[in-house]
């Protein structure tokens, strides 16, 4: 886990162009290099300005970015609270990676920002997600349209500090945005 860097603009861009992605988050065929640089520069803008944010996924062995993940706050006015999130491409999912980077974030949420709740905002048909999210300990506490995204509503899945089951082991995730798995 690191912050983003310019070199990441083509296998994020990958990453969001991949069907199994853009299925999952409804993303439009024509989704581009603008709108990835766009969203690198989003996250790395909201670490400045909120401390919150996502972290490039590198995998170990190969340095290769294999998604992203972490800590999303955006500045909605119906934004349920700091969201733990994660995005990968499809040829990582599967291996732990998505769990493993939740945890992380969670534990950073929890240790280093100091907060109480987090939650998870995820489409209902999204079953890979969910099922992430539940293994970390989330729960459903309703469905709902956000005005961002009308077209259907999303799950709002929370997790409390005290509900926390792997606080013992969580380690940090690093100082701010640079932190290292």
């Amino acid at each position: 886990m690191r912050p983003f860097a310019e070199a990441d603009l083509d296998a994020y861009t990958a990453i969001l162009q991949s069907e199994p992605v853009r299925s999952a988050f409804h993303l439009p065929e024509t989704i581009g290099r603008w709108d990835a640089w766009s969203q690198m520069a989003a996250w790395l803008g909201q670490w400045e300005l909120r401390g919150t944010g996502h972290w490039a996924l590198e995998e170990k062995a190969t340095g290769s970015l294999v998604g992203r993940a972490g800590l999303h706050y955006p500045a909605r006015d119906d934004w349920p609270g700091v969201e733990v999130g994660w995005t990968l491409h499809p040829d990582h999912w599967g291996r732990g990676y998505a769990t493993e980077a939740g945890r992380r974030a969670i534990g950073y949420a929890f240790g280093d920002l100091d907060l109480d709740r987090v939650c998870s905002v995820i489409l209902p048909e999204n079953a890979r997600s969910i099922a992430v999210a539940q293994r970390l300990g989330f729960r459903l506490g309703e469905e709902r349209v956000i005005s961002h995204f009308p077209s259907a509503p999303h799950g709002i899945w929370w997790l409390d500090r005290a509900a926390w089951p792997s606080r013992r082991a969580t380690g940090r995730a690093g100082e701010g945005h640079s932190g290292s798995a």
